[in-house]
C-alpha cells in the first residue's frame, strides 16, 4: 500500500481540476492542495525533519488541518492530533509522550503550548489564525518545492492519536499506513457506487477524531471528492451549507440528528441532495432516526468503531442492508465476532434486535472481537495494555473492544454496553477517572465521584457527586467553572450534587451504579 498519501496523489492525478476543499465560500482545486502539501512537506525537510518524526495538529476542522497532515505524510512523518478543546494540562502528556517537534496550532491556543514546551520535545511551534508569541505563521513556515513522497511500509506509523483507558493517562494508539488506507476504502464502498468524484461531503465530524479523519476527510480525498470542514457545529449553518453547496454525504454523531429535528424550522429543511447519511460515537435513538426519516427523504444508517481499528469495523449500509437497533454487518475485509470469558464464540440467536428486558442477555452476549488489515499495531511504548489488548487464536490477531453484545444469524451486529464506566456524551467519550482527579485536587472537596446519566440531546452527560471538607464552602456553578478552565468543555460536569457521603463497597470503590440508580428514583 505505501505511503498513505500516494491515494492523494493518485486522485490528483485523475481529478486535478476537481475541488479538495471548500470553505467559507472559496475552493481550493486538488492541483492546489496537492502544492500546499508539498510546501509543507518542505518545510518539515528544511528543518530536519521526516521519516517517523511526530508533527502535533492542534486544531479545528480547518483547510490547514488537511494540508498540514497530508504534507506531514508527504515528508514521511507522524501525525499526532490534538482535541482543540484541550487545555495545557491535557496536552502536556500528549506532547511529551509522543516526542512531537512540531506543533500546529490556531494562534488562540499557543498559550497553551507554550505552558508546557519546556517539558516537551518541541522544536517548533506554528500558528494558524494570527499572530503568536514564540510560533512562526503558518504561510510563512511553508516553503516553496514540491517534494516527493517519502516510501513508508505499510506497517510504518502514520497517526498517532490519543484515547484514554478507564484508568490511566491517555494511550497513544499507532495507526500504520495500511490500517488507515483499508479503513478508508472499506468506508468508501459503504455507499452504491462507492464514493465519486462528484460528491461532496460535510466535514463536521472533528478532524482530530478518527471518524472524522478516516471515513469523512480521507474517503473522500482519496476518492476524488469535495471535503467540506466546518470548524465547529453549528446547525443552521451546517443545514444551509448542505442546501446551498447539495452536499451529497453527512456523518455526524447522534446529537447532530436530534439537533436538526428540533429546530423550530425543521420542516423547512431540503435534505434531498443526500445520498447518505451516516452516525457514529454512541448509538442513535430509534425515536430521533425515526423522526429525521419522517422529516427527510435521506435515511440514516449507523455504525461502529473504534480509534484503535482506525475506526469502523461494522456498518449499516444502503448496500449490505440496515437493521435498525443494530451497528450493522461487518465491513469489507475486517472479521468480528462475540466470545465469552474462555474466547469461545458465542452463538448469535436468529433474528435481531431482540427484547433485552425479557431476554437473559447472559446467554446470548459475549464481548465484541475483531481482527483486519484496520486493527492497530499496537499502544505507544505500552507493551502491558498490548498484551491485555490482544488475543491470538486461530492464526488471527483479536482486538478485544470492550464493548459487550451480540449477533444475529444474518450477520447484524448489536451493541447493549459500552464499557462498564465509560460516559458518551454527544459522540465524545468522557472517562470519570480524569474529573474525579482534577475535584480531588480542590481545596473545598473532600471526597468525589463521576457517572453518566441520562441526557435526551448528548445520549448522556458528566454528573459530578461531592463530598464537601468540613469547612468547604464551594458552590455548583463555582465547580462547573474549576472544570472549564482545566478541561475540555465536554468534560465538564453539566450537573453537581452535594452529598453527605459516596456509597462504597466494603473495599473501598464507589459504587458508581447506586449513584446511576438514584438518578432512576429522582
Amino acid at each position: 500500500m505505501a505511503n498513505l498519501v500516494t491515494n492523494v496523489a493518485d486522485a490528483v492525478e485523475e481529478y486535478g481540476d476537481n475541488t479538495a476543499i471548500g470553505f467559507k465560500g472559496s475552493e481550493i482545486s486538488y492541483e492546489e492542495f496537492w502544492g500546499q502539501t508539498g510546501a509543507f512537506a518542505a518545510a518539515l525537510e528544511e528543518r530536519g525533519l521526516g521519516e517517523g518524526d511526530r508533527v502535533a495538529l492542534y486544531l479545528p476542522n480547518l483547510p490547514q488541518f488537511v494540508i498540514a497532515f497530508h504534507g506531514t505524510l508527504r515528508a514521511g512523518g507522524v501525525v499526532v492530533p490534538m482535541n482543540p478543546q484541550y487545555k495545557s494540562r491535557e496536552i502536556s502528556h500528549l506532547l511529551a509522550d509522543s516526542e512531537a517537534e512540531v506543533v500546529v496550532a490556531l494562534s488562540d491556543l499557543i498559550p497553551f503550548v507554550t505552558e508546557v514546551r519546556d517539558d516537551t520535545n518541541v522544536e517548533h511551534v506554528v500558528s494558524v489564525g494570527g499572530d503568536a508569541e514564540g510560533a512562526t505563521a503558518f504561510e510563512a513556515f511553508l516553503e516553496p518545492a514540491d517534494p516527493g513522497i517519502e516510501d513508508r511500509a505499510d506497517d510504518d506509523v502514520a497517526v498517532q492519536p490519543y484515547t484514554s483507558g478507564t484508568t490511566g493517562q491517555p494511550k497513544g494508539v499507532q495507526l500504520t499506513h495500511e490500517n488507515l488506507g483499508s479503513n478508508a476504502n472499506s468506508a468508501s464502498k459503504l455507499i452504491p457506487d462507492g464514493i465519486r468524484s462528484d460528491d461532496k461531503t460535510l466535514g463536521v465530524l472533528p478532524l482530530f477524531h478518527i471518524y472524522g479523519m478516516t471515513v469523512v476527510m480521507n474517503a473522500s480525498l482519496f476518492h476524488g471528492a469535495a471535503y467540506y470542514p466546518m470548524p465547529s457545529w453549528e446547525v443552521q449553518d451546517a443545514v444551509s451549507l448542505i442546501e446551498d453547496e447539495q452536499l451529497t454525504i453527512m456523518h455526524g454523531v447522534p446529537a447532530m440528528y436530534n439537533d436538526v429535528i428540533n429546530q423550530p424550522n425543521a420542516e423547512e429543511f431540503d435534505m434531498s441532495s443526500l445520498r447518505l447519511c451516516g452516525v457514529g460515537g454512541s448509538g442513535i435513538p430509534v425515536e430521533v432516526l425515526r423522526q429525521f426519516e419522517e422529516l427527510y427523504e435521506p435515511k440514516i444508517y449507523e455504525g461502529y468503531g473504534l480509534t484503535e481499528t482506525s475506526p469502523i469495523t461494522h456498518f449499516n449500509s444502503p448496500i449490505e442492508g440496515r437493521r435498525v437497533g443494530s451497528v450493522g454487518k461487518t465491513v469489507p475485509g475486517v472479521d468480528s465476532k462475540v466470545v465469552d470469558e474462555d474466547f469461545e464464540e458465542v452463538p448469535p440467536v436468529e433474528k435481531g434486535p431482540i427484547d433485552e428486558e425479557n431476554a437473559d442477555l447472559r446467554e446470548i452476549t459475549g464481548e465484541i472481537v475483531v481482527a483486519g488489515p484496520n486493527v492497530m499495531k499496537g499502544y505507544y511504548g505500552l507493551p502491558e495494555a498490548n498484551e491485555e489488548a490482544f488475543t491470538e487464536a486461530g492464526g488471527r490477531r483479536w482486538f478485544h473492544t470492550g464493548d459487550i453484545g451480540y449477533q444475529d444469524e444474518d450477520g447484524f451486529f448489536y451493541v447493549v454496553d459500552r464499557e462498564k464506566h465509560m460516559i458518551v456524551t454527544g459522540g465524545y467519550n468522557v472517562y470519570p477517572r480524569e474529573v474525579e482527579e482534577l475535584l480531588f485536587e480542590h481545596e473545598d472537596v473532600a471526597d468525589a465521584a463521576v457517572a453518566g446519566i441520562p441526557d435526551e440531546r448528548r445520549g448522556e452527560t458528566v454528573k459530578a457527586y461531592i463530598v464537601r471538607t468540613p469547612d468547604g464552602d464551594v458552590t455548583e456553578e463555582e465547580i462547573k467553572e474549576y472544570c472549564l478552565t482545566n478541561l475540555a468543555e465536554y468534560k465538564h460536569p453539566r450537573e453537581v450534587e452535594f452529598v453527605e457521603e459516596l456509597p462504597r463497597t466494603t473495599t473501598g470503590k464507589v459504587q458508581k451504579f447506586k449513584l446511576r440508580e438514584r438518578e432512576g428514583d429522582n
